[in-house]
């Protein structure tokens, strides 16, 4: 074995420049497929990350009973709030873990009235991670201090024909289910290029939510932010052993229209993601058959110095699993050390603007992605693909006679 090994390696490299243009080809190739592959994952990231946080986080905590009437929004209070955080920010996916109230209400202006969702937050827990306070289109986010402050969307903005400084009347139902209502001063507006989710969510502090729904120093929900969509059953397998008195929910069970849209979204990536690959492996068989049909009369002096039909195509096969393993190694460093930087300063897509939804949500930049395991499989594929596309010229000109692979053209 080892000194065919060697054979197959010289073989390799007698015809340095035929080696040189397929390893080229199939290199571009291998880089290519990689980066096709991070564009589509840091697309995903993008969009679905971003819609986690739009819509409340990756992983929410509520009180006991909340699960069974969540499309009402109840005012149901959690108790050992400082426990839930404490067990949240202990995971290391955690990115951050921010107490709420959150439930349904009406705000209304002089020209229209619209029912929202009302989301009584902590401005400095929320900033950092917070999409809407990304998102600032006028005026400002919301400041630990504010009092009768709101911070609402453009669309609502546009609907109910206010704009920063102008004033708005909140109406809510408290713990008691008594209606309790406050005049706000709008403080900020947020631009998400999303109307429909700009209409539906308004933002006041805390302190103000607690006051305005009889809920002195309590809250609803603890609305907890991780690293990355995917993490969200490990942090929920370890919080529900650590606060089994509670319920704990991700966005796949409190939004199952999003689970819906990323399970058909992931299809149809993953069957972009496959034509590419098939595509790319065409490429490459095409080329190691070329290789390999040019060397037929090769293989009949081969055979006429006395190596068997099996010898003859081991050689050939080992000839192209070496230039597949080679190529694929290039390829793989080559692909993880462009993505590592392009996940660094990001590809600017703000071109993209205005194009509907998912672009939205994408943000004016996009970073791709990959992991190890991927690189790893593409690097195995295009190996076994070089190898076999040489198999089959191989077994071919190697069961030729040998007067006949000789006078080959």
């Amino acid at each position: 074995m080892g000194e065919s090994f060697k054979l197959a390696w010289r073989n390799v490299w007698r015809n340095w420049r035929r080696t040189t243009i397929a390893l080229v080809a199939i290199v571009l190739g291998v880089v290519l497929l990689l980066l096709m592959d991070g564009m589509i994952k840091g697309s995903d990231q993008a969009i679905f990350g971003n819609a986690v946080r739009l819509y409340g986080g990756n992983v929410v905590v509520h009180a006991a009973g909340y699960r069974a009437r969540a499309s009402r929004l109840p005012l149901l209070p959690l108790d050992n709030v400082d426990a839930v955080v404490q067990a949240a920010r202990n995971q290391p996916q955690v990115v951050a873990a921010a107490r709420r109230i959150n439930t349904g209400g009406i705000i209304s202006s002089r020209d229209a009235t619209y029912s929202v969702e009302i989301i009584g937050i902590d401005p400095v827990v929320e900033a950092p991670v917070s999409l809407h306070a990304k998102n600032v289109g006028q005026g400002r986010f919301l400041q630990a201090d504010d009092g009768d402050a709101i911070f609402i969307g453009k669309g609502l903005a546009d609907q109910l024909h206010v704009a920063v400084g102008d004033r708005v009347t909140l109406l809510g139902r408290s713990k008691n289910e008594t209606m309790r209502q406050r005049t706000m001063n709008v403080v900020g507006i947020y631009d998400l290029g999303l109307a429909e989710a700009e209409r539906g969510m308004v933002f006041i502090t805390l302190p103000e939510a607690q006051t305005l729904y009889n809920l002195r120093d309590q809250v609803t929900e603890v609305s907890i932010s991780l690293q990355s969509v995917g993490q969200e059953k490990t942090v929920m397998a370890a919080l529900a052993a650590a606060l089994p008195a509670n319920e704990i929910d991700s966005w796949e069970t409190l939004k199952p229209e999003m689970r819906q849209a990323i399970e058909t979204k992931m299809g149809f990536t993953t069957f972009f993601g496959f034509v590419v690959v098939f595509i790319g492996c065409i490429g490459i068989m095409n080329l190691m058959l070329m290789a390999v049909f040019e060397r037929t009369r090769e293989m009949g002096v081969l055979a006429a110095l006395g190596l068997k039909a099996r010898q003859v195509m081991g050689l050939f096969l080992l000839e192209g699993s070496l230039i597949g393993l080679v190529s694929a190694a290039l390829g793989s460093v080559l692909g993880l050390g462009l993505l590592l930087l392009l996940g660094r300063v990001g590809i600017d897509i703000s071109f993209t603007s205005g194009m509907g939804e998912a672009t939205a949500l994408m943000g004016s930049r996009m970073y791709p992605t990959i992991s190890l395991s991927d690189i790893a499989s593409r690097a195995i594929t295009v190996t076994i693909i070089a190898a076999l596309a040489a198999l089959y010229p191989a077994w071919q000109a190697s069961h030729k006679e040998p007067a006949e692979a000789l006078h080959h053209v």
